[in-house]
């Protein structure tokens, strides 16, 4: 059984830390619900920054269970080595943990080391955890599949492996060779070798399982249907958005990382044009390089995407929608190169500032109302056939014999002779076709 299907990744780093021979004695070490915490950050000169990144923090936690008591900002111009923020800050906090009675939890905006972790702890009174280790937690809470609990638990690994420590002479036989293997060898020098095995085995079985998805993605190719993936920061809408186009039936909750494992489905629209639509994990300001490398396999569908969907919740604040969206950005530039068609997309527009400005070229849309899901899926289509726009015409009788230039350059979904002689062709074409049958555009009536 996966360690994950059994323990959080907070708890699993934990019982590394500490040497326990017992692995189930990790459950109490889970952020339980209503688990309350003092959020902490460092803030070296960007005050609005931190504050956001802190906001942020705290919802990460309330999506793991937990509840924040209290949130600490030190400012200072560079990370204290020992502790991370200064002692006497760490004291003071200390002290609120001790007032309060009922904080059994602190969590820092900032990936931590193990001694600064320690060294916490110690002065704090009570458990510490950093941002890292939080998300993934929350991405264990939440992984449904068999392949999504592989990759979390990899991850978990992957960050647990470098950060085992141990104390005393035992340390003293780390060296390789004879003399160092078998029953001599010391407790940590054991977890690690039990670590790399784990994360051997893990890589081969996730491998297994691209190897299965390629061969999907090859039948997939054959058919030549394009795709599209839906990504943007996390909590954007995008399983809403796919619910709404394809019935899809995912998890869609007001919560960070709701869904992680990518669900594909076939679009057909009205106009009978296919695209398969993947919904991806969501993005997160510096998101662990763990996470990414662990669901490289679940990323690459960004990858061999035809075309992205760059989702992004337009009821924010305009600073909130620009620093999100560079985010996703960034990532997509990472994982595939950003030389890919790219829809860029504001949901949540029912619960949007109307007077709040909208880039040009930007759909906007309402996953939930269905508001602007028309115009979105129009310009879709349009993406999925090269740029081609997609046009009725109606040709008179005299005139009938010009279509066969129309049909020449242009994909032509039908046409078909009317009664009083004339022809009705609809057709996609490149916006010099429009130009060229711009007298026989047929709007209707």
């Amino acid at each position: 059984m996966s360690v994950i299907g059994q323990r959080s990744c907070a708890a699993l780093f934990s019982v590394f830390q500490k040497g326990s021979d017992d692995m189930q004695n990790s459950e109490n070490l889970k952020i339980e619900n209503g688990t309350r915490a003092v959020l902490v950050a460092l803030c070296t000169g960007d005050v609005q920054g931190a504050e956001t990144s802190l906001a942020e923090l705290e919802s990460l936690l309330a999506t793991a269970g937990g509840e924040a008591a209290a949130t600490v900002i030190q400012n200072l111009d560079k990370p204290n080595p020992k502790t991370y923020i200064g002692s006497g800050k760490a004291e003071e906090i200390a002290r609120l943990v001790e007032n309060d009675g009922g904080i059994d939890l602190a969590v820092f905006d900032n990936e931590l080391s193990p001694s600064q972790i320690a060294n916490l702890e110690e002065l704090i009174g009570v458990r510490v955890i950093d941002r890292t280790m939080l998300i993934l937690d929350i991405f264990a809470l939440h992984a449904v599949t068999g392949e999504g609990k592989l990759q979390v638990e990899i991850a978990c690994l992957r960050y647990t492996a470098p950060r085992l420590t141990g104390k005393g002479k035992e340390l003293s036989r780390l060296g390789g060779g004879i003399g160092t293997r078998g029953p001599g060898e010391s407790k940590l020098e054991s977890d690690r070798r039990h670590l790399k095995r784990r994360i051997a085995a893990l890589e081969e079985e996730i491998a297994e399982m691209e190897r299965t998805r390629r061969t999907k993605r090859a039948a997939r190719e054959k058919k030549a249907i394009k795709s599209a993936a839906i990504v943007g920061y996390t909590n954007s809408g995008k399983s809403t958005l796919l619910n709404r186009l394809t019935d899809a039936g995912i998890l869609a909750e007001n919560k960070l990382f709701a869904t992680l494992d990518p669900t594909t489905r076939l679009l057909t629209t009205e106009n009978g044009t296919e695209v398969l639509l993947t919904d991806t994990v969501g993005f997160i300001d510096r998101l662990p390089h763990h996470l990414v490398k662990a669901f490289k396999s679940t990323l690459d569908e960004l990858k061999y995407a035809d075309i992205i969907i760059h989702l992004t919740d337009g009821s924010e604040s305009a600073d909130e929608i620009q620093r999100k969206a560079a985010v996703t950005d960034s990532l997509i530039d990472e994982l595939c190169g950003g030389d890919k068609p790219l829809l860029r997309v504001y949901n949540k527009m029912d619960a949007a500032d109307p007077q709040q400005l909208v880039p040009a070229g930007v759909i906007e849309i309402s996953a939930k109302t269905g508001k602007g899901v028309p115009e979105f899926l129009q310009r879709l289509e349009e993406t999925v056939r090269g740029g081609k726009r997609r046009a009725d015409f109606l040709f008179p009788a005299a005139e009938a014999g010009k279509a066969s230039a129309l049909y020449a350059s242009a994909e032509v979904e039908s046409s078909g002779y009317n009664d009083d002689g004339s022809l009705s062709v609809v057709a996609y074409c490149e916006e010099k076709d429009l130009g060229r049958f711009a007298k026989y555009l047929h709007t209707g009536g």
